[in-house]
């Protein structure tokens, strides 16, 4: 909040406190890579462009940007260790660091991991998180499964 004082001439010579707020706008590119008929590339727009943020920390592994080596959850390693009842609290805890770490506009509500077919290296990964700035709480979800 702002104080202001205001001027004699408004016979208010006390002061009065003045809300100031600002609207932020979040906007990323859409990876889809549609294209508008002006030739411009889509955009995603505030709650949206960080739900894609999101999907795109978890589904991204170590070494995979250039440049970068640190950036993404690296979850595809998780797939490949041996499985207990601890792995699915790791793979929690690597996501909402990775959150943290990597995408200040998101906040972590809930993060849940669901084994797909017991232990045939396959998971169901839930991310629940609100948009900064706003009462927005979105979800992200996605499966994650080894190839070979």
């Amino acid at each position: 909040m702002t104080r202001r004082a205001f001027a004699q001439e408004t016979n208010n010579l006390g002061t009065n406190t003045v809300g100031v707020s600002r609207q932020i706008q979040y906007s990323d590119i859409d990876l889809t890579l549609g294209v508008k008929p002006t030739g411009d590339v889509y955009k995603k727009l505030d709650a949206a462009a960080v739900r894609q943020s999101v999907k795109n920390l978890i589904m991204t592994n170590k070494l995979e940007k250039p440049f970068n080596e640190n950036f993404g959850g690296n979850l595809r390693s998780m797939l490949f260790q041996f499985v207990d009842r601890g792995s699915d609290e790791i793979i929690k805890d690597k996501i909402i660091n990775t959150i943290r770490r990597h995408e200040p506009r998101a906040h972590v509500r809930d993060v849940s991991v669901y084994r797909v077919n017991g232990y045939k290296n396959s998971i169901s990964v839930t991310v629940t998180f609100s948009v900064r700035n706003t009462r927005e709480v979105l979800e992200v979800n996605t499966n994650l499964t080894r190839i070979r």
